[in-house]
């Protein structure tokens, strides 16, 4: 018997470990119902094991893959902190879960207020006129904005179809701007990792739409010249857009609606409150001008004579639905938790320890690696593996070290104006000893690079599976198990 029996291999004959309840029908009954086409040829071989031993097949299974509950997860501009369970109580209650979604209004006023309170806390945290809670992604919302922004120019007959993107930007930008139909239009970032004015008039004109900017951007720093950049974009007939998935960084401190910003989306499943990297939900509330607020997406959210909310269709300039329902309602009410929480001053703490903990991971690792950016940089930082490739140690191979000790890697290769590039963000949630215990790692598979790179190379060694031929796992999907 081979190790992956070992392990695997749970199933004894004759183990049982349920009792079906008898039925009335005879078999004979119960095939004829069913079209011969789709009978078994021989028994299923399903597994036969008891209810404990299930159990703990499925448990040991949990504990073997990384999570944030289990271990640190610097995963860089994903935000993967620690999720408070007030957050996932509140959004089970059973006045939520059993709501069905087509309800009438009438029935829904708990519900209808929680919307219409949270929508007003993302007013007062953004400095925007109107939010639709709608998207349900930070790439859906950014979807949303840009129909926003084509409708815009519509509505003044104007013609155009480009959007400026800085190269620091998220890479779902420029995904977004294709699938709404425009074209991207690339601006680079300085020698201290931020845009320029004069790098965005150089292409600003009458077919600019207008500029996408990521802020803090995805080298972590804090764009400081957004003023002027915003002039310059508004004097030529576009609009500024902001992708607030780094808001975590901001709360409480800067409100991008008061200084040029005329659209944002929100990455409520990340910034407040749950982790973001799983898959889903998502929540990417937008947030709007009031000059913009006619075109959001319907229904509305709004307010009879008779002070009642209710869902407003009768929108003729909406850019239209986007999703069915109203977005994914569990995280809007753990948006709304988390906010209700923390208060004002609590989203300004979470903000300020997240450019701490970031500044002072930073500055624990930048004798060892290489830091293009040596500047103040906000909730995250990029630092370089430029000098361990050059004894032969890749950035992933370093990753792939951190997951001997316990270690989520950073994220890999990206920002792509960075080579070798490890995007590191502690979150505001991890403690001096976790982070102190990374920066004790990270040094350790420095000096590993330079004395025994094979060690590296080879990693991970501890993990229930080792080294993945990644491309190929790519290329060729098999999720079957052996037989």
């Amino acid at each position: 018997m081979n190790q992956a029996s070992l392990i695997y291999e749970k199933s004894v004959s004759g183990r049982k470990g349920y009792t079906l309840a008898g039925t009335d029908r005879a078999k004979a009954d119960i095939m004829a119902a069913i079209p011969e086409r789709f009978h078994r040829s021989r028994p299923a071989a399903l597994p036969e094991v008891t209810e404990g031993e299930t159990m703990r097949h499925f448990i040991g299974l949990s504990v073997k893959n990384h999570h944030i509950d289990k271990g640190f997860y610097p995963l860089g501009s994903c935000t993967m902190k620690y999720n408070p369970r007030l957050n996932d109580k509140v959004a089970s209650l059973e006045g939520f879960v059993s709501h069905h979604p087509l309800a009438p209004c009438s029935s829904s006023p708990g519900i209808l207020r929680l919307m219409w309170d949270l929508s007003g806390f993302l007013r007062e945290v953004s400095g925007f006129a109107a939010i639709s809670l709608q998207p349900v992604a930070g790439a859906h919302g950014e979807f949303a904005g840009l129909l926003i922004m084509r409708a815009y120019h519509r509505e003044k007959a104007e013609k155009r179809t480009k959007i400026i993107i800085p190269d620091s930007a998220h890479g779902t930008n420029p995904a977004s701007v294709t699938s709404v139909g425009f074209e991207s239009v690339q601006v680079k970032s300085n020698e201290n990792g931020v845009i320029p004015p004069e790098a965005v008039k150089a292409v600003m004109d009458d077919s600019v739409a207008g500029m996408m900017m990521t802020n803090p951007n995805t080298l972590g720093i804090f764009e400081t010249y957004i003023k002027e950049i915003s002039e310059i974009v508004h004097k030529g007939g576009g609009l500024m857009y902001m992708d607030g998935a780094n808001l975590n960084a901001n709360m409480g401190i800067f409100r991008p609606g008061d200084v040029g910003f005329d659209i944002m989306h929100f990455n409520l499943h990340k910034t407040f409150s749950t982790p973001h990297g799983g898959g889903g939900p998502g929540a990417g509330a937008i947030g709007v001008t009031a000059g913009l607020e006619k075109f959001l997406p319907f229904p509305v959210l709004d307010k009879d004579e008779n002070g009642q909310l209710f869902f407003n269709y009768d929108r003729p300039h909406s850019i239209g639905r986007l999703h069915s329902f109203y977005g994914n309602f569990a995280n809007i009410v753990r948006a709304y938790a988390y906010i209700r929480t923390l208060g004002g001053e609590g989203l300004r703490r979470v903000s300020e320890n997240a450019v701490l903990n970031a500044n002072y991971l930073k500055v624990l690792l930048k004798e060892e690696y290489e830091l293009p950016y040596d500047v103040h940089c906000m909730h995250e930082f990029v630092i370089s593996g430029s000098r361990q490739k050059a004894l032969g140690v890749k950035t992933l191979d370093i990753s792939k070290r951190l997951l001997d000790f316990g270690v989520h890697s950073p994220t890999n290769y990206f920002p792509l104006i960075v080579p070798e590039a490890m995007m590191i963000e502690p979150t505001e949630t991890e403690a001096r000893e976790t982070l102190d215990y990374f920066a004790a790692v990270m040094k350790q598979i420095a000096g590993e690079a330079k004395e025994n790179p094979d060690l590296v190379t080879s990693a991970p060694h501890n993990t229930p599976v080792r080294r993945l031929d990644e491309v190929g796992a790519a290329r060729n999907l098999d999720v079957a198990y052996p037989e």
